[in-house]
């Protein structure tokens, strides 16, 4: 079948005008080019006027935004590309504060010394360096010493040392925090999550309810087989 060219008439979707705002449709759109077109601009006004109350009735879920009437009239100067002149109750909006560029936000590119411990424990151990008491301090550091413990373990889930976080805070703070050697650091396990403690739990009790389940299966199968050999033994009544 040889391919014919179709008609100039037709009129196909790719060859339309953008649709602006695509939740009114395209016939709000050619209204609005319409009114656009008009001489008189008490016509334009009473012709908007039913426009906007049409765009209204096509999305009445804005009636629930708060100033429902504002949005739509900025709607109407959106999908005539700002060119519409009428007498509207609220500012014309413009291009620019309609797409406002948003300000770049700045990534924290900070160096992480020990990524497993955190910069909040560098920010620590800074603020504890800055304090003057001595009993204070102490107490700072040996919380600290207990944070990075267990830090540590969440990364590592087999035991950790009480050495290794005491050098590894020397290091940090290069030598100005330090612990006593003997120091007996909190005793930090690694938790599982408690979605599978749970699960585990609904386990065992499925376990448990099918075993009482068999054991009264059993029971009752015992009965029965009782009652068989009673009316076997002529244990039926006697006429």
């Amino acid at each position: 079948m040889a391919y014919t060219k179709a008609p100039a008439e037709f009129d196909y979707n790719s060859t339309r005008n953008k649709l602006i705002l695509t939740e009114y449709g395209r016939n709000v759109q050619n209204m609005v080019k319409y009114i656009c077109n008009l001489d008189s601009k008490e016509e334009r006004n009473r012709y908007a006027q039913v426009v906007i109350d049409l765009m209204g009735f096509l999305n009445p879920h804005l009636r629930d935004v708060a100033d429902f009437k504002h949005k739509l009239w900025d709607h109407l100067h959106i999908i005539s590309d700002y060119k519409i002149d009428v007498d509207s109750p609220y500012p014309k909006p413009t291009p620019e504060s309609i797409h406002i560029k948003p300000q770049p936000l700045n990534y924290p590119n900070q160096r992480i010394r020990a990524k497993h411990y955190g910069k909040t424990i560098e920010l620590m151990i800074e603020r504890a360096k800055a304090i003057e008491e001595p009993e204070r301090k102490r107490h700072m550091v040996q919380s600290i010493a207990n944070f990075m413990k267990m830090a540590y373990v969440q990364w590592n889930k087999d035991s950790v040392s009480d050495e290794i976080i005491l050098a590894d805070l020397a290091s940090m703070s290069r030598g100005e925090l330090k612990l006593d050697d003997n120091i007996n650091l909190n005793k930090v396990e690694y938790r599982t999550n408690p979605v599978n403690n749970q699960n585990a739990r609904g386990k065992s009790n499925n376990q448990n309810n099918r075993g009482r389940s068999n054991n009264n299966g059993g029971g009752g199968q015992r009965n029965n087989n009782q009652n068989n050999r009673n009316r076997n033994n002529g244990g039926g009544r006697k006429f």
